[in-house]
């Protein structure tokens, strides 16, 4: 073949578009959301390969902008819970737009509406989310039937949606699917409940919220501790065994968020239950950088 040829087979290859500018300042506007946000999530982010990484970055924005409304910036702004709930509707319904139609005003509504089009998630994945973020507007406790949903909602789908874009090219079995998807969704409730577990006073003070069902900040024991830390422990083991067969683009970063948080369970079961409901437990940032370091390497935790 002559090079001339050659070069004109190439051509004729498909290749992936190169985005809109907007699309690229609304995903690099949800970039900056991680970055700013989180380290611990934005540490574990860059262990992704970029296609992967930046769709794992606008699912973080939109969820970020979400627990905003209802948490955070409204409530500073003064918006009470009538006015933070009708920014949390009209989110829903901008976010609901985008996935369908393919654009929103809104930079981090739009570089989610891209993420949820191109790895095939819709609804069936937004809906449980916002219901978990409306009910932090109205309800301060739980029982174990709303516990389960609002877990469900607020961190299992965001584990779902990652993971579509972790298999975006890969070819799986609806055995492997569904051994995926149960991974994704016990590492999300574990993140969620060790966030809850080292926020225990904070929620209650700041915010009036008692996640755990039957579990009060003012006669917390170290019987509901243990408890507590046994159920995410489980909810590690089932989510560690599926990381080796993850692909290879998002494996180290899900490993190194892994390790991250079972890092936080161990000094959370060292720590005294009257001192958790006092202080925040924290990984320090050495040991962060240690567990990153090994995570790069290839150290997947076993399960």
């Amino acid at each position: 073949m002559s090079r001339s040829a050659a070069l004109g087979s190439a051509a004729s290859r498909p290749t992936r578009p190169r985005p809109a500018l907007y699309d690229r300042v609304a995903e690099e506007t949800a970039s900056i959301v991680i970055r700013r946000y989180s380290t611990s999530f934005g540490l574990a982010s860059r262990l992704l390969e970029p296609e992967v990484r930046q769709h794992v970055e606008n699912i973080y924005a939109l969820v970020r902008v979400a627990d905003e409304i209802v948490d955070g910036s409204a409530t500073d702004a003064g918006l009470d819970t009538v006015g933070a709930a009708r920014q949390l509707n009209e989110l829903e319904r901008e976010t609901e737009y985008a996935m369908e139609n393919g654009f929103s005003a809104n930079l981090v509504v739009h570089a989610f509406g891209l993420t949820a089009r191109e790895t095939g998630f819709s609804a069936e994945l937004t809906q449980p989310f916002f219901e978990s973020m409306r009910t932090d507007l109205s309800e301060t406790e739980h029982d174990q039937e709303s516990f389960d949903r609002y877990v469900y909602g607020s961190a299992e789908v965001i584990g779902l949606m990652c993971l579509r874009a972790f298999l975006l090219h890969t070819q799986t079995t609806p055995d492997d699917t569904e051994r995926f998807e149960t991974g994704a969704r016990s590492l999300g409730a574990a993140f969620q409940k060790v966030n809850f577990l080292r926020d225990l006073s904070a929620d209650f003070e700041s915010l009036g919220r008692s996640y755990f069902p039957g579990v009060s900040v003012s006669s917390f024991t170290e019987d509901d501790k243990v408890r507590l830390l046994d159920d995410i422990d489980a909810d590690l083991k089932v989510s560690a065994a599926v990381i080796p067969s993850l692909p290879s683009g998002s494996r180290r970063a899900v490993a190194l968020a892994q390790a991250l948080f079972t890092d936080l369970a161990v000094r959370l079961r060292a720590t005294p239950a009257n001192q958790l409901v006092t202080s925040r437990v924290r990984v320090p940032n050495p040991v962060k950088l240690r567990i990153a370091a090994a995570a790069a390497m290839g150290r997947t935790p076993r399960a």
